[in-house]
């Protein structure tokens, strides 16, 4: 559990120090990073750092649920969770997760490296997050989703994985390049979305949706 001391600092105080974690775990693997570069980083003391958070698993998992949670508040705003159109609310979410990377570009890039983040220290405990914050709500969401939108005798629990397994290949090549490009991910993934767009749903969506 985090410090109280931490949330007693000024907001301003507290937002450097996060934001310093961002940075140096964005950078590099959990094992590779220090406390003492997250200390520099925020212009504080090692020792200090260690007085708002015991050990670096504790600031890596708040940083970890700090940034699901602003990501969750984003998508809910945009209306990612609230469509009956899959690829409406798949291009709401876009939008969403582009807001935030303009904002907040150490954050994005924590994010995409802690998802595959292997060291037993911190991944379960990000996986279980990830499933609390993310997963369920995504779960809820299909639920409103119209069926007839898509084409007649579609696999759609299949659709849905195939959709998962591409979207996790790429962010994995993009992890094991060290090269987190937004502006070209952004491409690549509307091209993916008007790719099955143009094969799953029915044809007279996709005229609809031209005029």
């Amino acid at each position: 559990m985090v410090n109280e001391r931490f949330f007693s600092l000024p907001v301003e105080k507290q937002q450097t120090i996060i934001n310093a974690g961002y940075r140096v775990f964005s950078r590099d693997s959990y094992k590779s990073s220090s406390m003492r570069e997250i200390a520099e980083a925020a212009g504080i003391s090692k020792s200090l750092l260690f007085h708002y958070f015991h050990n670096k698993k504790e600031l890596y998992l708040f940083l970890w649920d700090r940034c699901a949670e602003t990501t969750v508040g984003f998508l809910t705003r945009y209306g990612c969770y609230s469509q009956t159109g899959l690829f409406e609310s798949m291009e709401r979410g876009m939008q969403a997760k582009m807001e935030l990377i303009r904002r907040f570009p150490d954050m994005a890039n924590f994010t995409i490296r802690a998802f595959y983040e292997k060291d037993p220290e911190v991944n379960a405990a990000v996986q279980e997050s990830y499933h609390r914050h993310f997963s369920l709500k995504a779960d809820r969401a299909r639920l409103n989703f119209d069926p007839e939108q898509f084409i007649p005798g579609l696999d759609i629990p299949m659709m849905y994985r195939e959709m998962f397994w591409a979207s996790e290949g790429y962010l994995w090549e993009m992890v094991q390049r060290g090269d987190f490009d937004m502006e070209q991910m952004e491409k690549d993934f509307r091209r993916l979305i008007a790719f099955w767009k143009s094969i799953y749903l029915r044809k007279e969506q996709t005229f609809l949706r031209k005029e």
